[in-house]
């Protein structure tokens, strides 16, 4: 090796970090720009049964989603989507998530048939009529 330029290199991105003392130039690491904490995010989680087919499997996959929507309302119920453990990018989606006119989803089960109503007696129907 005819010159050393790696510690050269080092000493200079140290300083830049404030990680080596002496005279400071400006940081290479700011500080985040956004004031105050991130937004929530959505994050997935994958729970693994066993069915004897794809039919008994969508059944207790929904089963399973509304008694946990039960439990703890703040998951997203509409998000639940069924897979083959070993293939996830061929998820389906177990509700319909229509969206109606009041910006409310419906929360029936994917391919129900009818029309679609907002919550409540005498809620506002929308899509298909029968």
């Amino acid at each position: 090796m005819r010159n050393d330029k790696a510690a050269r290199w080092r000493g200079r991105a140290m300083s830049g970090l404030g990680l080596r003392r002496g005279p400071r130039e400006e940081a290479l690491i700011a500080p985040p720009r956004r004031a105050g904490a991130r937004p929530p995010r959505f994050f997935t989680v994958h729970l693994g049964f066993e069915a004897a087919d794809p039919s008994v499997a969508r059944e207790l996959a929904v089963a399973y989603a509304e008694a946990l929507d039960l439990l703890r309302p703040e998951l997203a119920l509409g998000a639940a989507a069924l897979s083959p453990a070993e293939a996830w990018h061929r998820a389906e989606r177990l509700f319909c998530g229509a969206l109606g006119p009041d910006g409310e989803r419906c929360v029936d089960v994917a391919g129900h048939p009818g029309f679609h109503h907002a919550p409540g007696p005498g809620g506002l129907g929308w899509g298909d009529g029968d």
